[in-house]
């Protein structure tokens, strides 16, 4: 019995320590989910500006006007940018990405020359690999916790050099979007060719000092990275929250367990004592039976 004590005492000792790390764990994504929801929310505000004016120009620009970036064509080989984390802990949050991903796979093509796969996150470069996937890169790319933009150009301009280059006939992110602190859900955007947005603000008239079509050039690769950016605010966005959620329960059932076992200690506890006290009583009378 003695033994048993010990190892509840120890399982409670150690899952209490458990939960500690994960309280730990669930308060640092909390405060990192507040930063990056504050930060997403300010840039959705202005994309929606941006993604106005690339649509007033584009108007301004008229219907004979084509761009490399814009013109849709047959698709030979689409690419598959998936956004997952460097690491778990993270509860669905990159096994969802997984599953859309395979079942799109299934889905839309006949083989692997149909497709080519890229990755930012470890997570998601050793899933693709795994499964043999065609591969853009042969590591995966990486993108901090606070999203600097330097970090989107590399990858945004080896994207439009795909298209450009006809390597690619269309470019497909795949992450989760935030929706709130407790849900999430997967979306395929699709980046490459650009779309054009409709807007309400048709009556506004732009100067274009180096003239239109110079004009549209330089406004479209940056609108191109303005959007990955902002994909990729609202995956790390849904990667805290996830973390986060995953934390508190992980915490939860933690504490739920030391409670389950402090009351089987107890238990075992007072049946010890029982025990003893029995056997003192037990000794006690057979003492005062032989006088």
């Amino acid at each position: 019995m003695a033994n048993s004590l010990r190892e509840v005492k120890i399982r409670i000792s150690s899952t209490r320590s458990t939960a500690q790390i994960t309280k730990a764990m669930y308060m640092v994504s909390q405060s990192k989910v507040k930063k990056a929801e504050k930060t997403y929310k300010s840039y959705k505000d202005f994309m929606q500006r941006i993604s106005a004016m690339v649509s007033q120009i584009l108007a301004k620009a008229g219907t004979d006007y084509q761009h490399p970036l814009l013109t849709q064509r047959e698709v030979k080989k689409t690419a598959y940018f998936i956004i997952t984390s460097d690491r778990g802990l993270a509860g669905a949050y990159n096994s969802s990405i997984f599953k859309a991903l395979t079942d799109k796979i299934k889905e839309n093509h006949k083989s692997n020359d149909e497709f080519i796969t890229g990755a930012v996150g470890k997570q998601g470069f050793g899933y693709l690999k795994r499964m043999g996937y065609p591969m853009l890169n042969n590591e995966p790319v990486f993108i901090r916790d606070d999203v600097q933009f330097v970090d989107i150009e590399p990858l945004t301009k080896q994207f439009i050099d795909l298209y450009l280059n006809k390597e690619i006939d269309k470019l497909v992110i795949v992450y989760n979007h935030y929706v709130n602190s407790l849900s999430q859900e997967i979306k395929f955007e699709e980046l490459l060719p650009l779309v054009k947005v409709d807007t309400e603000y048709q009556n506004i008239d732009y100067v274009y000092e180096s003239g239109i079509e110079k004009t549209v050039n330089l406004i479209l690769s940056m609108y191109a990275k303005d959007m990955t950016y902002g994909i990729i605010l609202d995956a790390k966005t849904a990667e805290h929250s996830a973390r986060m959620n995953s934390m508190k329960s992980a915490t939860d059932n933690a504490e739920e367990v030391i409670d389950k076992l402090q009351l089987l200690y107890n238990r075992a506890r007072q049946n010890v004592v029982t025990t003893e006290l029995i056997d003192i009583i037990g000794g006690a009378n057979a003492i005062g039976g032989d006088k």
